[in-house]
């Protein structure tokens, strides 16, 4: 997905907060990445990241990796192996469509929040929170060249 900034201004803390509040309704995982580099094809370049990430070891498959690539304006958002069996493309589809709206006016801290809380509310339908659940993953936002 395309859009029209190349300097996103992101609130950390915001972004940090919301993948917490997520997932603490859910088992599934939630990870942003901001690249530096600019990137012809961002769904090939998220797969890499979310493969580098090992979100791919997540219990039951439910990561979902949210990547930016500011450089070459572009994003994409993807999801693990259990989560395309629960949802379908559509979902994807939907969620970088209202990720972009935000994006489109500069507000990337929105859009991304926006984006992570979707994705929350799809796997708390599917991926509830069990007593027992850990965070498999870090709560953070990724940099990377």
């Amino acid at each position: 997905m395309t859009f029209f900034t190349s300097q996103p201004k992101i609130d950390h803390a915001r972004v940090v907060a919301a993948i917490t509040t997520a997932e603490l309704r859910t088992s599934g995982e939630i990870r942003v990445v901001l690249s530096r580099a600019k990137v012809a094809d961002p769904v090939l370049a998220a797969q890499r990241e979310f493969d580098r990430l090992g979100m791919s070891a997540t219990a039951a498959r439910n990561g979902v990796l949210i990547f930016l690539a500011p450089a070459s304006r572009n994003f994409a958002v993807i999801g693990d192996r259990g989560i395309h069996e629960k949802c379908g493309p559509d979902f994807w589809t939907e969620l970088a469509a209202a990720m972009a709206d935000q994006f489109k006016r500069g507000d990337f801290t929105a859009g991304l929040e926006l984006g992570i809380a979707r994705a929350g509310d799809l796997l708390t339908t599917h991926f509830r929170r069990s007593t027992d659940d850990r965070n498999e993953l870090p709560n953070s936002i990724e940099e990377t060249d």
